[in-house]
């Protein structure tokens, strides 16, 4: 069994759409540029700009972040586990 891939939390789309508006350069990002940045279709750059979609795969996360040039933590938060549980202790859950 794969280990879960880890994920971001985007805390404040309305943040998202500031840092769009002034990079960490001073200069301002599009959708589709910030999109290419991070190797996402612009779509999931606008459904995380309007709080539709709420989180990201880290990779993704912190590729915003880093065209953006903010630190991951101030865009997003880590969801999941921060230790995974070893292969030799998970048990099949089995939901009815």
């Amino acid at each position: 069994m794969d280990a879960p891939e880890e994920m971001s939390l985007v805390v404040d789309s309305d943040l998202l759409v500031r840092l769009m508006q002034r990079t960490g350069s001073g200069s301002k990002v599009t959708v589709r540029e910030l999109a290419a940045a991070a190797q996402v279709h612009p779509s999931t750059i606008g459904f995380l700009r309007t709080g539709e979609q709420r989180t990201a795969p880290l990779h993704i996360a912190q590729a915003i972040a880093k065209r953006l040039g903010v630190d991951l933590l101030v865009l997003g938060l880590p969801v999941g586990r921060s230790v995974q549980v070893p292969e030799s202790e998970r048990t099949e859950s089995v939901v009815a």
